[in-house]
């Protein structure tokens, strides 16, 4: 798995050229994908739980990771991201184990950048 960093720079990168490709119907899914987890009649916090559950289910390392940092980065607490994993794993079953297993790898990997970069206001 890479670690925080990589996934970061590479997701930053591969987003500026993609997004500078000049496509418009994919800068549009982006705006709406981004747009999609604003505060409205579910606040952000609720939001970036369903999308954290739902990539799971769809077994999505890549946005599992994104969103695990964002419910991080929104002050959720383990138990409630570990909540969220649990609905993920009985919705999408035992295929969703290896999943379960990355994702509090990434919530561990969270909790130490916090410790040792408290200054820290973002992970990504």
């Amino acid at each position: 798995m890479r670690n925080l960093k990589e996934f970061d720079d590479y997701r930053r990168r591969m987003n500026e050229r993609i997004l500078g490709s000049g496509n418009l119907e994919i800068k549009r899914f982006w705006a709406l994908d981004s747009r999609a987890y604003e505060p409205g009649a579910l606040d952000e916090r609720t939001k970036e739980l369903l999308g954290l559950a739902t990539s799971m289910v769809l077994r999505c390392d890549d946005c599992v990771t994104y969103h695990i940092v964002r419910c991080v980065q929104l002050g959720l607490r383990d138990e409630e991201l570990l909540d969220a994993l649990n609905v993920a794993l009985v919705v999408g079953g035992s295929i969703t184990v290896p999943h379960v297993r990355r994702a509090v790898e990434t919530i561990d990997e969270c909790r130490k950048l916090q410790r040792e970069y408290p200054e820290l206001k973002s992970l990504l």
